[in-house]
């Protein structure tokens, strides 16, 4: 049997216990490509959270990374929320704990946490709001006077901070994948392919957003490539998004800025995990009530603005 009749078999297999469980499969844009193409939702994590809570269905399968699953957790407590590899982290999230952010509030007294939904539920408990990589602009509008603590993302932080001309206390936090894309990777590109427009993401380093002809998050970068004309773009983020920009849009030629930018933990979940976590009914990610209610507080606060 073919590398390609198995996986034939293994998607049948999913989707049969899929129907049985009354589940939804999500699936992050920096997944495989395989994994992306069994998603009933494709998309970055909080959008997919907010859709599956919108289902009826009982079961949520994440296919991302741990904090994901966690606030999928967060927004919907009736339901069990299935990670397929328990060892499927955040590097970044992991910068930032909970403990380590109350020390800091307490040597800030009164200043307003911005938590990037990229970090853990104990930290977004302890946050006064939660932003994406989409919405941090307005979220940080949003905020009255007195300091800003932006966690756990230093450069999505400075970019924000730069756009709204406000200084904020950053968080000395990073995503080691999005730090591996350097400016002279897409001046290179650019000069290669002229007429070519470079989209990236606003994790990356600010030298390599000042060389960008568009700064967007992944759903940004999406919609982007559907409405521009342009025929090449040049793909700044993980490179797993690229497999969803080529099949929706067939006519244009997508190049990642570096190929190196593949994040290890995206990529640890696979078919065979999906219908593992499927027959087994694990692992299970839970957040205590108390947690979850004081997270849920800071994510319904963005949801707001």
């Amino acid at each position: 049997m073919s590398a390609a009749d198995d996986n034939i078999e293994l998607v049948n297999k999913i989707l049969r216990l899929k129907e049985q469980r009354n589940a939804v499969i999500l699936a992050h844009n920096y997944q495989r490509p395989e994994v992306q193409d069994i998603g009933d939702f494709v998309g970055d994590s909080l959008e997919l959270s907010r859709k599956a809570a919108e289902t009826d269905a009982e079961v949520i399968v994440f296919c991302g990374v741990h904090f994901m699953a966690e606030t999928a957790a967060i927004l919907s407590p009736g339901k069990t929320v299935l990670l397929p590899d328990e060892e499927s982290g955040c590097p970044m999230a992991d910068m930032v704990t909970a403990d380590e952010l109350i020390d800091k509030k307490r040597e800030l007294q009164g200043a307003n946490v911005v938590c990037y939904v990229n970090s853990s539920a104990a930290v977004k408990a302890e946050s006064d709001i939660c932003c994406t990589s989409a919405n941090a602009v307005k979220v940080v509008q949003s905020v009255g006077a007195g300091t800003i603590l932006f966690v756990p993302d230093q450069y999505l932080g400075l970019y924000v901070s730069t756009l709204v001309n406000r200084p904020m206390v950053l968080w000395p936090g990073f995503c080691p994948t999005h730090a591996k894309i350097q400016p002279g990777d897409i001046t290179n590109l650019k000069g290669k392919y002229p007429g070519s427009i470079a989209l990236v993401h606003p994790e990356c380093r600010p030298e390599v957003t000042d060389v960008a002809d568009e700064v967007l998050s992944t759903g940004g970068m999406l919609r982007f490539a559907g409405q521009t004309a342009a025929k090449v773009l040049i793909i700044a983020t993980e490179t797993g998004l690229l497999h969803r920009l080529k099949k929706e849009n067939p006519g244009k030629t997508f190049l990642p800025a570096a190929p190196a930018a593949l994040c290890p933990n995206m990529k640890k979940i696979t078919l065979e995990k999906v219908l593992w976590a499927l027959e087994d009914m694990k692992p299970v990610i839970t957040v205590p009530e108390e947690t979850r209610l004081r997270a849920r507080l800071a994510v319904d606060k963005m949801l707001a603005v």
